[in-house]
């Protein structure tokens, strides 16, 4: 009998783990089976290239995405799908290849998801984090090194990063495109695509081992501007429950990308037809990818268009329309973007009384140009301050205003560098490796201080994406942000919570942009 026990335990116990070897082996979505493979360890299931939408091309081109049509078989889900047309990637500024996609494939044919999972079956029902990339809303994709999921699931949460069109092929407006669309709206097909891709999660990740009901969304840059997007979109409502915004949100009107309105988006459109030599949009979707992308450069981004977004959105969020959530939200020390030569002092000082008459001085309390040093420290502030710092934390008063759980942070740690990198400190993107856990895809000579932030960060980012509340017991203490305390984590070389350092040139910022 003690043998027959022994046998019948071994037996028991081999075939749990052949279940947790093989459950994820094929998993079934409700498009057909996909195959993945599974980490060097084996303990992570990885699904690349999964289609959430059919190519966005021919007479696809500028429609909101499709239904995936089923398939037979299993499809192997094992290579990262197209990403987004666009030029192609080349290391500039602060940004080395590490932060770009592969120079291959680039197409139309974009729209593919990703997933990592630890789960063993699919009863966990582990939640589910889901990546949107930044790229000015003209470049990006899923398939960029620093974005890997793994370190993420193993920490145990579900992993999900997305592709959506980017520049002319996910914003651009037309009026035919508006006429033939349905909804009188057109130029979101990039949002269009995250929402379709979320539909996706909400419809499948169970499958996965996810907890469909559990969802966060992530992103930074235009990343963070599209999930302030989502956030404010009727069209999203329900899809997702918590969101991490990292440099980026569209709440103050001289954020360009975020404000343009729908019939500026149009008339921009009509010239872009009549410069392609385009008389109908049979025409444009005949044109060649190429040729619209080399005809077409510029910034493009969110549109005003009364259905993917009814209104601007600081409009949809003094209503309080928004959808609910919890909020993480923060900005880097160090990622002020110039577009054109520093000022000396002097040139500064006249700018700004130029730009904003007598309050040109007053900006001077909190952004001085007494020399030409320091002159120039505060021009990369304001702009740090202008495109990004007022936008989120204007996010963080108003989400916190209406009874929102908010956390905020200040990314200071100065990212090791070499040569020309070391000039750029806590630079923009930089906070993403630490927050993936991901140092070892970014060839910096990291120290141990940093591989300490990128696991505190990360568990941070878990626990949040977990419960709404970042904290943890070997973790300092995160409290709940609100417009009276301003008590921010700064993640740097040690992270601590503060008051936030520069709470009156926010609050002073905040009140010329608007022009109040």
């Amino acid at each position: 009998m003690k043998k027959f026990l022994i046998l019948l335990t071994l037996l028991f116990a081999f075939s749990a783990g052949v279940f947790a070897q093989t459950s994820f082996e094929s998993v079934q979505t409700e498009s057909g089976l996909v195959s993945g493979k599974t980490n060097t360890n084996g303990d992570v299931y990885i699904f690349k290239g999964i289609p959430f939408a059919p190519p966005p091309v021919g007479e696809l081109r500028w429609k909101a995405p499709q239904p995936v049509a089923k398939w037979i078989g299993v499809k192997q889900c094992d290579q990262f799908g197209p990403s987004p047309m666009q030029n192609k990637p080349v290391p500039f500024s602060m940004w080395s290849q590490e932060f770009l996609i592969p120079e291959k494939p680039i197409s139309e044919d974009c729209l593919y998801l990703n997933v990592w999972t630890a789960s063993k079956s699919a009863k966990e029902k582990r939640p589910v984090l889901v990546w949107i990339y930044g790229g000015g809303f003209t470049s990006g994709g899923s398939a960029c090194p620093i974005y890997d999921g793994e370190a993420m699931a193993k920490k145990g949460i579900v992993f999900v990063s997305i592709n959506y069109r980017v520049g002319i092929f996910g914003f651009f407006a037309h009026p035919d495109l508006t006429k033939e669309s349905g909804n009188n709206a057109s130029g979101n097909y990039g949002l269009m695509d995250q929402i379709a891709a979320l539909h996706w999660v909400k419809k499948n990740i169970t499958a996965f081992g996810g907890d469909a009901s559990n969802v966060t969304i992530e992103g930074q840059s235009a990343g963070s501007m599209s999930v302030n997007c989502l956030v404010a979109s009727p069209l999203a409502k329900g899809l997702f429950q918590k969101a991490i915004a990292e440099s980026g949100a569209s709440f103050v009107a001289s954020s360009v990308r975020g404000n343009n309105m729908l019939r500026d988006a149009e008339q921009e459109g009509v010239k872009i037809a009549q410069s392609v030599q385009a008389n109908s949009i049979e025409e444009l979707r005949k044109k060649t990818a190429e040729e619209l992308l080399q005809k077409a450069q510029g910034f493009r981004g969110p549109i005003v268009d009364g259905y993917v977004l009814p209104e601007t959105i600081e409009a949809i969020f003094e209503k309080n329309e928004e959808n609910k959530i919890a909020l993480l939200t923060g900005w880097n020390e160090d990622e002020g973007l110039l577009f054109g030569p520093v000022k000396n002092a002097e040139d500064f000082r006249k700018e700004l009384v130029k730009q904003y008459g007598e309050d040109g001085k007053a900006f001077l309390q909190f952004y001085p140009a007494d020399n030409d040093s320091t002159a120039a420290v505060s021009q990369l502030q304001l702009s740090r301050d202008m495109i990004f710092g007022v936008q989120n934390y204007t996010w963080a008063n108003v989400e916190s205003g209406h009874g929102s759980k908010v956390y905020v942070y200040r990314f200071t740690r100065k990212v090791p560098a070499t040569g020309e990198y070391v000039k750029y400190g806590a630079f923009h993107t930089g906070e993403v490796p630490y927050a993936y856990n991901n140092l070892k895809f970014v060839n910096r000579p990291w120290q141990p201080v940093d591989y300490e932030l990128a696991d505190t960060m990360s568990s941070y980012w878990v626990n949040f994406a977990k419960t709404g509340n970042p904290n943890a017991n070997e973790l300092p203490e995160w409290k709940v942000y609100d417009s009276k305390n301003k008590m921010i984590m700064i993640l740097g070389e040690k992270s601590s919570l503060q008051t936030i350092p520069d709470k009156e040139a926010l609050d002073f910022l905040y009140s010329r942009m608007k022009g109040k």
